[in-house]
């Protein structure tokens, strides 16, 4: 089964086509350029490379945040316009699920951390079952970055842009912190991927006339207070 996952929800764009759970090919671009002009040459790419066509591909896979507004319209547009050419499904994933993935094999709660700008972060926590899915262990928000002293956690590993923007503050936090390096701080396209095979087997797939970009928050959005969920600790 071939799977074309991409993602455009931070300054990186990541393109990668997956052979079942086997990656066949992927790429990471941070030039700094608009993602409006580096994906679908990306994803050009990405078939030219093993030599598929576009028509070929079974299940597509994009982030739908949260994340930067411009990258998730263009990626979310994007995957609307291969659904409809190709009448082909697609998964839908949580953008710090995918950067969740960087971190699964950690034993501890792993905590994403995306910058959000304004003083904000994207956060969210997961932890890792014995069959290697991610779990939700809270709501995801948009938050000031304090807001990581109320984790009721002791042992966290945080991932992503927004935990190498605030380490400091993360390790100065209560509990057993740690930091995964800068190398993990980007969502890779694979785990866009692999999280889409999940839900492919569970037929949890989009609605190609519904499917919306998940922001968190508006331009005059509240930061709300953390919700965890029982039972998943």
């Amino acid at each position: 089964m071939l799977t074309l996952a991409f993602d455009t929800s931070s300054k990186t764009a990541s393109v990668a086509l997956l052979d079942d759970e086997n990656i066949v090919y992927e790429v990471t671009i941070n030039s700094g350029r608009n993602h409006s002009e580096l994906l679908l040459p990306a994803i050009e790419r990405a078939c030219a490379s093993s030599g598929t066509h576009i028509r070929q591909i079974d299940l597509f896979a994009c982030s739908l945040g949260p994340g930067s507004f411009t990258g998730l319209r263009i990626g979310v547009g994007t995957l609307k316009g291969l659904m409809m050419a190709t009448g082909r499904p697609a998964a839908g994933l949580s953008s710090l699920q995918c950067l969740a993935m960087n971190a699964r094999n950690c034993r501890n709660v792993i905590g994403t951390m995306m910058d959000a700008g304004r003083g904000q972060v994207y956060l969210a926590y997961f932890r890792t079952d014995a069959r290697g899915r991610l779990l939700p262990l809270s709501q995801e928000m948009a938050a000031a970055p304090q807001i990581i002293s109320e984790c009721p956690y002791e042992e966290v590993t945080y991932v992503g842009d927004g935990a190498q923007k605030y380490a400091q503050l993360i390790s100065s936090a209560p509990g057993q912190n740690k930091i995964m390096s800068a190398d993990f701080q980007f969502i890779r396209a694979a785990a866009a991927g692999l999280l889409a095979l999940e839900k492919y087997r569970e037929r949890n797939l989009l609605d190609v006339q519904k499917v919306l970009p998940v922001y968190l928050r508006s331009a005059d959005a509240v930061p709300p207070r953390p919700v965890f969920l029982r039972g998943n600790a």
